[in-house]
């Protein structure tokens, strides 16, 4: 005849393992839904992050170029030698003519030497800005400046 005591205790250990497995069980669930609220919390901020940097680099183009439709760009060639005849006739540096357009001095220098070509929406600001003068465009970069210090950045 068994021992009430080994009896005894062998029911408390099952009792015990069955309550234990109820209350992890439970955990496990909640544990299973909060990772699965981390990895929907963590998509979103990525994505809220790429919508601020797009919302930034926009901002710092530069405001209030006239809108070029793109069916008239379709009949408009790209020269090199075109983009350096106008930067010449305004008397602009490179990076100052970059500005006027939304791009780096670099990459007006490599326009004007053939070794690069504008993207669509570049090509409408160097068209946008063919029919400006020199007094118009030094106007331009003033008040661009102004913007610039007006949001905290300093002009190089």
């Amino acid at each position: 005849m068994p021992n009430i005591a080994s009896v005894l205790k062998e029911e408390i250990r099952r009792l015990a393992k069955k309550e234990v497995k109820a209350q992890v069980g439970a955990n496990k669930q909640a544990l299973a839904k909060y990772r699965g609220d981390i990895a929907n919390l963590k998509r979103t901020l990525v994505q809220q992050e790429r919508e601020i940097r797009l919302l930034k680099k926009q901002s710092l183009q530069p405001q209030g170029q006239p809108e070029v439709a793109d069916e008239s760009l379709e009949n408009i060639r790209f020269s090199s030698r075109s983009v350096r005849a106008q930067r010449k006739r305004l008397g602009l540096s490179a990076a100052d003519y970059g500005k006027l357009i939304g791009v780096s001095g670099l990459t007006i220098y490599n326009w004007e030497h053939g070794e690069s070509r504008p993207r669509k929406a570049q090509f409408a600001a160097l068209v946008a800005v063919r029919g400006i003068g020199k007094r118009e465009a030094l106007l331009k970069l003033a008040e661009m400046s102004q913007q610039a210090t007006k949001r905290g950045r300093t002009t190089r």
